[in-house]
């Protein structure tokens, strides 16, 4: 059982996510203004929030960007976010992902997915996104990775990752010189149980690119092998 905060101010799409979370056995609950969401989080973080994009009093983005600036208080600023758009722009998607969001669903979408979402993401936060028997140290020429102090560095320098960013740079370290999937990137990554939008993965391969190669326009360690997926070659 989950602590669910919804937040969004379309009120019969309220009332039917509280029905469905709650059925699934979580505690859910509500809110229908963006200032008043932000004060919820602050003063009593949810295990997951499901956060609508236009909102009154303060939207979506800008909550997203001001819990995942409360470094100091990882229990605010590590909430798992989900964000709900009428929007089926790319670039309202993007935007999501890079104030902090950890997926988004575009309106209208099924309970079943929604649903699927939520477990994925809760599943990931209890696992802290590392498989028990994986390795806590991962080197990569000047990359080193500290899984459990989720600490990046590059040439002795610490690397600004978003929390995405680094569960994915882990799980490529985990497996160099491997083609990897989107999919089977969502599902180990992201805890998708089924395939999802892959546009996600191809975003934060770009982020991470620009953090970690020598030249991001011709990358050298993150290949991406045509029609297939990713590879890692370090």
């Amino acid at each position: 059982m989950a602590d669910v905060l919804v937040v969004e101010d379309e009120e019969s799409l309220l009332q039917t996510l509280r029905y469905n979370l709650s059925r699934a056995g979580h505690d859910v609950r509500l809110c229908t203004d963006g200032r008043v969401a932000l004060e919820m989080v602050l003063g009593n973080p949810p295990d997951l929030m499901l956060l609508d994009l236009m909102l009154p009093g303060m939207d979506g983005l800008e909550i997203c960007r001001r819990v995942r600036a409360e470094v100091t208080n990882p229990a605010v600023s590590h909430v798992p976010i989900l964000m709900l758009t009428a929007r089926d722009e790319e670039i309202e998607k993007v935007l999501g992902l890079e104030v902090g969001a950890d997926d988004y669903l575009t309106k209208p979408f099924s309970m079943h997915e929604l649903l699927a979402r939520v477990k994925a993401q809760l599943r990931r936060a209890d696992m802290g996104g590392v498989p028990s028997n994986a390795p806590l140290r991962l080197e990569s020429d000047d990359l080193v990775v500290d899984v459990a102090g989720r600490r990046a560095v590059r040439n002795d320098l610490e690397l600004r990752l978003k929390r995405r960013e680094f569960d994915l740079l882990a799980y490529f370290l985990r497996y160099p010189a491997q083609v990897l999937s989107r999919e089977r990137l969502l599902r180990n990554v992201w805890g998708y149980e089924s395939a999802g939008d892959t546009r996600t993965v191809d975003v934060h391969v770009r982020w991470l690119r620009g953090k970690i190669e020598p030249d991001p326009n011709t990358p050298t360690r993150i290949q991406t092998v045509r029609g297939l997926g990713y590879m890692f070659t370090g």
